[in-house]
């Protein structure tokens, strides 16, 4: 007998950690198993310094379809579902939290939980045959999950009508809608996608985490609470090392030598 494929691969390359859903056939559609891969990858990728970037992509045809529903109806039980449900949110919102900035690179369907994971990335760039949806409604399930990550990407009543409609919609009304950052042809998402990784990957190491961290927590704050916290933690990004250089290197006209 010959050892299964992985449900998920990861591959490393200048710093760019991209975590590929390798469940092609099934339309890399959210297992059990693919959910503990993901959330163990993803906890090692929070430690590790030698990784400033992750991509996550989709094998075969598509990005993510979604839950497994095969899976979820082979144990009918509300308890399981409770704790399916937790164990994605949870890996779900160490994407949001990773020091790292995550894209997503998105090609073919990314319906009911693949758009939540689109959604949750920092960064999106599809391919100009990708489409998206929260479909679940369809089949009588609203997706409550993935709304957490839509409406906190687009806003209110596109939300609302992307949710209750369960229809399609094609990348570049996606692009229009914010929940991708741009779109660009297949046979270029890949160049697209290492651009911006690459863009990433070479900027101080300590501004983007301090910045990662600070966005994403001021998004729910009072205006007040967040500028006094942006505020704290400009002061204190300025007591870093790389701020220091930055400025210096500015000041003297010469390329900054950034902290690794």
């Amino acid at each position: 007998m010959t050892n299964p494929e992985p449900v998920l691969v990861r591959s490393d390359k200048d710093g760019v950690a991209t975590l590929t859903l390798n469940r092609a056939d099934q339309f890399n559609s959210l297992s059990e198993a693919l959910i503990t891969a993901l959330q163990a990858e993803l906890d090692r990728i929070a430690g590790d310094d030698a990784v400033r970037v992750v991509v996550i992509a989709g094998a075969g045809r598509a990005f993510c379809a979604g839950h497994d529903l095969k899976e979820m109806r082979a144990t009918p039980k509300q308890a399981y579902y409770e704790d399916l449900f937790a164990r994605c949110g949870r890996m779900m919102q160490t994407v949001v939290a990773l020091p790292q900035p995550v894209i997503a690179r998105v090609h073919g369907v990314a319906t009911a939980a693949g758009a939540q994971l689109v959604a949750s990335c920092d960064l999106a760039i599809a391919s100009d045959n990708a489409r998206f949806g929260t479909t679940g409604i369809n089949l009588g399930l609203f997706c409550s999950t993935p709304s957490v990550a839509i409406s906190r990407s687009l806003g209110r009543k596109r939300s609302f009508e992307m949710l209750f409609t369960g229809e399609m919609v094609d990348a570049k009304t996606a692009e229009n809608l914010g929940l991708v950052n741009r779109v660009v042809p297949l046979a270029e998402l890949d160049a697209a996608v290492a651009s911006v990784a690459k863009r990433l990957a070479a900027q101080p190491p300590s501004a983007v985490r301090i910045g990662k961290e600070m966005f994403q927590r001021q998004l729910g704050m009072p205006l007040a609470d967040a500028y006094k916290f942006a505020g704290d933690t400009m002061a204190a990004n300025m007591m870093e090392a790389d701020a220091i250089e930055g400025i210096d290197a500015f000041l003297s006209k010469r390329d900054p030598s950034w902290k690794r």
